[in-house]
């Protein structure tokens, strides 16, 4: 299921007002490029819907996707609010990846879109 993962979403129900739709996902997992050692971070997904919804099985399965994949911390998180956004075309969204300290380096990468 996870190798087939697709993002799905649903129509945005309530438009009489924006709203804010927060995701904490703490068990982010991906593999840095260069060691091969596995990264853990939590991944904070922010957003205010315009006319579409992401669909949260879709969303973890899509997450679950990264556990094998070798990625940087910054392509991980600009790659996940990318996907996101051509989905959802939200009026904004942020992307935060707080990554476990891995060498004595603790890594925080904020990405945001803003609708124009």
């Amino acid at each position: 299921m996870i190798r087939e993962a697709k993002l799905i979403r649903f129509a945005n129900r309530v438009q009489v007002r924006r709203y804010e739709v927060e995701f904490n996902c703490p068990e982010f997992t991906c593999v840095c490029p260069a060691s091969g050692f596995p990264d853990f971070a939590t991944l904070n997904i922010k957003y205010v819907p315009r006319d579409w919804c992401v669909e949260l099985k879709s969303l973890k399965l899509y997450l679950n996707q990264y556990r094998d994949r070798g990625v940087f911390h910054e392509d991980a998180v600009n790659v996940v609010l990318d996907d996101l956004v051509a989905l959802l075309d939200p009026w904004q969204m942020e992307v935060i990846g707080d990554f476990n300290v891995r060498g004595n380096i603790k890594t925080v990468v904020r990405a945001q879109h803003l609708r124009e």
